[in-house]
């Protein structure tokens, strides 16, 4: 029997790939462009089983869309800078530079064996400086622009990383990387004012409709748009007021303190000369910045003893409490307390003794009181003076009229979005290009003078910013004056870099940052494929960028991806032994159903859930051990075929044996075919007996369902229904010429159909059937729309109006043999018997009646 030898076909394909840059773009301006994306990796060094699927994804749609004449933009690079070459390079003492160059290498070279249709011709790594040279001087149009500021702020600390990370990069109050809580500090920090787009950002959603819902609603809550208003409430025996933002005006009346943020202008000045409230801040400023870390933080307060005015109550003040549940960075850093309709200031209330007055009930009850749980349902409006009786709509509209009136207040929008902080304290990543002088103050670096490289002689084992204890790199001459100054020693947040990469694919050799036509010409990306992860960070930050570059005439679109595809996880069974220890899946045998032991020594061993694969529970399978034992076809086809792509895929050693059978079948089925194949071209036989017709149709109704299944990103649908076809096909048995034209046709379908998901074994068996014609350069199949018809109904038999089975009749059947095979029916037989038929009711395509 031949046996299928992956590893020299697959090495012998990818040569003729490379030989013949099958895969380099042509920039044809006779087809429609199509630019499909993955998200481009960190070069970590090893490609993991999540590489692996979310590349096999995008090659498919790339060689698909190619197949269909398509001029197709395919690119791959790498997000090279961040902290982890930094943390590798002190732990193994070696340079971020070279560690990151010879990770590039390994993962460059681990990626070549799966036969991904790259145009590696442009190849990126965001740490060359031929390519943040770019971003430096997008950064310094920013500033001039007015969309770049710097200030004093307080910003989130991450302790073991060293350095600031975004509100984005905060998860459930720690380091996004590092997991440990975060602090709160003030620094000097470099901002881009992405909350001036906040509501473009927000009405841009509803034009992605190829976006996953989901996504879409993620990125609205983050930039989290509500409608209230800023009340302005007097502090009595001082001239300051406390600005509140709220999106319940309506429930003042129910207000009974107010409270302010430890880091308030307010909680500042009074702690300057107040050793308590100065140690409460500290306290506070030590808890998480996330909304989970606060709201299931002790809601604790400290009474300033200030009181504030009630702006519609003249006899009423409210106590002003310094509360760590109040953030600096939403609304005004200030908020009124309604403890009868939010759990939270109830909390509060009943912890400090405060009033709780219901001021909404449920409608149909004016005697509701709220007692040990808040009421936040909708209602009406009662103990609330001039809003009494109205519902909620209606009291907010009264009563932001009225603050206006007073001129105590005035309705307004806010949003969730806070400006983001671009400034890292670390050494590997983008130099931020301004010179501080004591002269002129903040000056941007001349474009002459771009990229500002980072210095190769830095001592990165101590704590701090290598690049501001360096001895020499940062100190400089003015660019203005001349005189001594000082390099900003901060870098870009490395979301910078991943901000604007897509559009320096589009032309990655040019001077500029990407070239004007070629960015028209290929953007917006039609489909980019990544993580769910990204869906906030990387996938805002990179909307906002393209419409900074927009206004800084870079492009002339405001969304960067048309379409979205969030890939599953790739997950695996875990094991652990009788001390917890996690276990490799290699290390572990299942002895009979269900009871798993070590290999070495025989001891028992618990199998856990599957899990999302990971290094820490040892519940990873290699990818280059999978290549190497099955071939990357194999690898590539069970990850397309398990499940569908925006869902978890479990990986099993019976799918990964399954997928490899169905190839070595596919393998048998061309080099020792049951049915000879008729000769190539010759043309469709008119005398097709109804058998071959049934099996023609089934070959155009699948080349006719795949292609809609790809569209539509149904890959594993579309393997189900090519495999349903090899069955088909596989079961075709005689020698006669008609049976083998069927044959052949039949065959070179599947080859076709699969080729984008394992084009290795497709372009071994497209040669072996006689073509000599790569079917990298041959067409997608096209059905035939006479051949969509079926032309065999499916008709309901009855007696005396009773289903009582069916029968398949030829699509316009005659009256005559309708009837006939429908009293041949046995059932028709049981019932009818001896009985006189007193008539035959036939309605031609759709049921047959038998009256007795």
């Amino acid at each position: 029997m031949t046996r299928y030898n992956f590893k020299e076909t697959e090495s012998h394909w990818q040569q003729v790939w490379d030989d013949q840059k099958c895969f380099e773009t042509t920039e044809d301006p006779d087809k429609t462009k199509y630019y499909v994306l993955e998200m481009f990796p960190y070069p970590s060094g090893r490609i993991h089983m999540g590489h692996v699927r979310n590349y096999a994804l995008g090659d498919l749609v790339a060689r698909y869309k190619k197949a269909r004449g398509f001029d197709v933009l395919h690119p791959m690079g790498w997000d090279a800078f961040g902290l982890p070459a930094e943390n590798a390079a002190i732990a193994n003492n070696v340079h971020p530079a070279d560690w990151t160059r010879e990770n590039i290498a390994a993962m460059r070279d681990q990626l070549k064996p799966m036969g991904l249709s790259y145009d590696w011709s442009r190849e990126l790594a965001t740490c060359d400086p031929g390519y943040y040279r770019h971003e430096q001087k997008m950064f310094l149009d920013f500033l001039e622009q007015g969309l770049v500021y710097r200030k004093e702020s307080w910003v989130n600390w991450d302790p073991v990383e060293n350095t600031v990370l975004a509100n984005e990069q905060v998860i459930d109050g720690c380091g996004w990387r590092s997991g440990v809580p975060v602090e709160k500090r003030q620094l000097f920090q470099w901002f881009m004012k992405i909350t001036d787009y906040a509501e473009d950002l927000l009405q841009g959603l509803s034009t992605l409709d190829r976006w996953p819902d989901r996504v879409r609603l993620m990125q609205e809550k983050w930039i989290g748009r509500s409608e209230g208003a800023h009340i302005y409430f007097d502090i009595e025996g001082s001239d300051e007021k406390l600005e509140v933002y709220t999106t319940r005006p309506d429930t003042i009346f129910g207000a009974s303190f107010c409270a302010i943020a430890a880091n308030h202008p307010i909680a500042i000045h009074l702690a300057e000369n107040n050793r308590e409230i100065k140690a409460f801040a500290e306290e506070c400023n030590r808890l998480g910045t996330s909304e989970a870390a606060i709201e299931t933080a002790e809601k604790l307060g400290f009474d300033t003893g200030l009181k504030c005015k009630h702006p519609f109550d003249d006899g009423k003040t409210l106590p002003l409490y310094i509360a760590n549940f109040v953030l600096i960075e939403y609304g005004s850093g200030a908020i009124f307390g309604c403890p009868a309709h939010d759990q939270r200031d109830l909390d509060f209330a009943q912890k400090y003794g405060l009033d709780v007055e219901t001021v909404v009930a449920p409608k149909g009850d004016p005697d509701f009181m709220v007692i040990d749980e808040a009421y936040t349902g909708d209602g009406v409006l009662i103990n609330s003076n001039f809003l009494n009786g109205l519902n909620k709509a209606q009291g907010i509209s009264k009563a932001v009229a009225r603050l206006e009136e007073k001129n105590m207040g005035k309705g307004a929008v806010n949003y969730r979005l806070r400006d983001w902080g671009v400034s890292r304290q670390r050494y590997w990543g983008c130099p931020i290009p301004i010179v501080h002088c004591e002269h002129c103050g903040t000056v941007p670096v001349p474009e002459n003078q771009l990229p500002v490289e980072l210095p190769k002689d830095v001592i990165l084992n101590e704590p701090g910013n290598p690049l501001a204890r360096h001895p020499t790199w940062k100190y400089v001459a003015c660019p203005k004056c001349g005189k001594n100054a000082i390099r900003e020693t901060d870098t870009f947040d490395t979301f910078f870099e991943s901000s604007w990469y897509f559009a320096r694919f589009c032309s990655p050799h040019s001077e500029q940052p990407f070239s004007k036509q070629a960015a028209d010409k290929w953007l917006p990306v039609d489909q980019y494929i990544g993580g769910i992860e990204h869906a906030v960070l990387h996938l805002l930050y990179s909307r906002f960028f393209t419409r900074a570059l927009k206004d800084c005439g870079y492009l002339d679109l405001a969304e960067p991806f048309a379409g979205l595809l969030t890939q599953g996880m790739v997950c695996h069974v875990t094991y652990q032994d009788s001390d917890g220890n996690w276990l490799f899946p290699e290390e572990v045998v299942e002895k009979h159903a269900g009871v798993f032991e070590l290999i070495k020594s025989g001891a028992s061993v618990v199998r856990g859930r599957s899990e999302k694969m990971s290094k820490s529970k040892k519940n990873v399978v290699d990818p280059d051990g999978i290549i190497d034992i099955y071939g990357a076809d194999t690898a590539r086809l069970f990850m397309l075929s398990d499940s569908p792509p925006d869902r978890d895929l479990d990986w099993s050693d019976a799918g990964i044996e399954g997928a490899w059978r169905y190839l070595n079948r596919l393998w048998r089925m061309v080099m020792e075919p049951k049915t000879p194949f008729a000769d190539i071209d010759l043309p469709e036989p008119k005398d097709l007996s109804e058998k071959l017709r049934v099996v023609q149709r089934h070959i155009h109704r699948t080349i006719a369902y795949v292609s809609d299944d790809l569209d539509r990103f149904h890959f594993n649908k579309a393997v189900a229904r090519i495999r349903e076809l090899t069955n088909e096909i596989q079961s075709l048995d005689g020698a006669d010429e008609n049976t083998s034209w069927v044959a052949r046709y039949g065959m070179e379908t599947i080859i076709l159909l699969i080729n984008p998901m394992t084009p290795h074994i497709a372009e071994a068996l497209w040669q072996n059937m006689g073509y000599d014609q790569m079917l990298v350069d041959t067409p997608w199949p096209e059905a035939r729309s006479d051949m969509l018809i079926d032309n065999v109904i499916e008709v309901a038999v009855q007696v005396n109006g009773k289903r009582r089975g069916s029968v398949n009749l030829p699509r316009g059947c005659d009256k005559q043999e309708a009837e006939r095979q429908a009293l041949a029916l046995k059932t028709v037989e049981v019932i009818v018997a001896d009985k006189p038929i007193r008539k035959i009711i036939v309605v031609p395509d759709r049921i047959i009646n038998v009256v007795i």
